[in-house]
């Protein structure tokens, strides 16, 4: 996203985030869908050799639309630019707690926290600082990328958020989802009894003018296949577009089965 100001905001939902790395040298705008602004770094972006492209698009849980749905993330555009969802553990209701309250502060804590030098551009240690920063009961998964301005992106997640990159067709990179047990990911949390920073996975991947990452809670990728993924993003060379479709996609998937997951 060279020259262009592209404020990091927070969007509740069963979401989904689509990514393209361009060059500097192209005039590669911006772009958003239904985008809530919850939160803002003040940084000022530099410029990038290899920078996002960015289309997002959230579908809520049927059972949770009142409420905006219980994921969040946020993109900002410092350096190459750093990206993250976050999926609020939904059995925190069975106890009256909002499960979006953690979810959201996390990730407003992760986005104020983007070029703080103890951080250092490092993901982990961004979800360190932001999970620590966190007053709010409850608890989360979450995933964060951050690209260099060489083109290596590098990523670090806790739980079933996850991670596409596609190249030319074929999936290049996926991140792995850590669970306990089937339905009990691993999570940050209000308590001790949670996973922390240390539990991420961490892992690298170098990037090309052309790529397409797409990032989202485990409501994306448990209701749409990767193969429906990659032919819908052939189908539309808009990320915008794409985006939308994938979460069509996800909400045929998830009605036809019956099975939407928190």
């Amino acid at each position: 996203m060279a020259n262009s100001i592209y404020r990091a905001s927070m969007l509740q939902s069963n979401s989904q985030l689509l990514f393209q790395p361009c060059l500097s040298n192209k005039h590669c705008v911006p772009k958003k869908t239904n985008l809530l602004c919850f939160a803002s770094s003040q940084l000022n972006p530099a410029r990038s050799e290899v920078s996002f492209c960015t289309g997002t698009h959230l579908i809520p849980h049927p059972n949770k639309v009142e409420r905006g749905g219980e994921d969040a993330f946020f993109v900002s555009n410092f350096k190459g630019g750093v990206i993250a969802v976050a999926d609020g553990v939904s059995g925190w209701a069975e106890q009256n707690v909002d499960p979006s309250l953690f979810s959201k502060e996390l990730m407003a804590n992760a986005s104020s926290l983007v070029g703080d030098l103890e951080v250092n551009y490092d993901p982990q240690i961004l979800i360190r600082k932001a999970h620590a920063a966190t007053g709010s009961k409850g608890s989360a998964t979450a995933i964060v990328a951050m690209l260099e301005r060489n083109g290596t992106m590098k990523v670090a997640s806790v739980g079933d958020c996850g991670l596409r990159v596609i190249r030319k067709g074929q999936i290049i990179f996926s991140t792995t989802p850590q669970e306990h047990y089937f339905d009990c990911p691993y999570q940050l949390s209000s308590e001790l009894v949670g996973q922390t920073y240390l539990d991420a996975v961490v892992s690298s991947v170098e990037l090309v003018e052309g790529d397409t990452i797409v990032m989202g809670s485990d409501g994306l990728f448990d209701n749409v296949f990767d193969g429906e993924i990659v032919s819908t993003l052939a189908a539309y060379s808009d990320v915008v577009e794409a985006g939308f479709r994938c979460s069509f996609l996800e909400e045929i998937s998830g009605d036809e089965a019956n099975r939407w997951k928190a």
